[in-house]
């Protein structure tokens, strides 16, 4: 039988986080917060921080390289890079330009996508149109963030985040191996939980957005717990409906990491067992658009994917964005 509408695969990821580790204790030192609230409300102990010459397109190239050493393929293969970031390097250009140009990859398109956490899922559905299509053969999606930048860490809130970068090289697939189904969804309603309200074209920089310390996020930690634990299981839902799959063959759950509470809430409603999602915020704390990436690239490089492995992605983000996928591991 003709494959006229490509189905599309993971064939290699990579990941980068910055050597500099900052603890709870650390933290407890530099604002008004307790480490082990920390560890037992959000599951982080520690989280990564990029140096002062360390922007997002350096973690985001270093993963990229990985990425691409892992697939087999060169750079001279890639032929679009998507770069899923909500701190990039600068206004314009764009960030997935400055990476094309750091590893040399100059065969390929390359832009941004921003949907803060959600990106990477949003960036691999959109690397899949392409693919399966044949518009384009290898695409690069890397999610990206570097959150130290936009923190005010006088606030409790920065307790949250921390710097990293996943990527993977997606390709052609047969018509039994890949992405089963994609689930998107946006609710502009929520814009105004998770927003950094200076550097646009709405509030440009000045000098009192500056000392009003507008430039950096502004979260509501609760609206986040409560739509993160109705919308997860929603989207999750769906893609199992529309795969004709039950909760039973999901294999592994590789989620953005906005909580534990979060994650084991939203395992509790969908009857997954938790020993089957996949966390790495312990370490690295919330990484926004890399969460996905770096975490997938870990479960990877520690064997656990097999042939014909089942994958769960969800995600939630700013605006709100969230969605979820499943994938045959191949």
């Amino acid at each position: 039988m003709k494959q006229l509408v490509r189905n599309v695969k993971i064939i290699g990821t990579g990941s980068y986080v910055p050597e500099k580790i900052l603890t709870n204790q650390e933290l407890e030192k530099m604002v008004s917060t307790n480490s082990n609230w920390i560890e037992e409300n959000l599951g982080i102990k520690e989280r990564r921080i990029a140096s002062a010459n360390e922007a997002t397109s350096d973690l985001a190239s270093k993963a990229a390289l990985l990425a691409i050493e892992d697939s087999g393929l060169t750079r001279n293969d890639i032929d679009l890079i998507i770069v899923a970031t909500a701190t990039p390097d600068r206004l314009a250009p764009s960030t997935a330009a400055i990476v094309q140009d750091k590893i040399q990859a100059y065969n390929a398109v390359a832009f941004d996508l921003s949907a803060v956490c959600s990106g990477f899922l949003y960036g691999m559905s959109v690397a899949s149109q392409f693919i399966a299509a044949g518009v384009y053969d290898n695409v690069l999606v890397i999610g990206a963030d570097t959150f130290s930048r936009i923190t005010d860490w006088t606030r409790r809130d920065a307790v949250f985040f921390g710097d990293g970068a996943g990527a993977a090289v997606l390709s052609y697939g047969n018509i039994i191996e890949g992405f089963l189904a994609f689930r998107l969804y946006t609710d502009g309603r929520g814009k105004w939980n998770y927003t950094v309200p200076a550097g646009g074209s709405e509030m440009p920089a000045s000098e009192e957005t500056v000392k009003k310390g507008l430039h950096f996020f502004q979260m509501n930690g609760r609206a986040v717990y409560e739509t993160g634990t109705v919308v997860l299981p929603k989207a999750i839902n769906q893609v199992l409906a529309d795969t004709g799959l039950l909760i039973n063959d999901i294999d592994y759950m590789i989620p953005h990491q906005p909580s534990i509470k979060i994650l084991q809430k939203t395992a509790e409603i969908i009857g997954l067992p938790f020993d089957k999602v996949m966390t790495n915020m312990d370490k690295y704390a919330n990484t926004s658009g890399g969460t996905i990436p770096i975490l997938l690239d870990e479960v990877n490089k520690d064997g656990l994917l097999k042939q014909g492995s089942t994958l769960l992605f969800a995600a939630v983000g700013s605006g709100w964005t969230y969605g979820a996928a499943i994938l045959k591991w191949s």
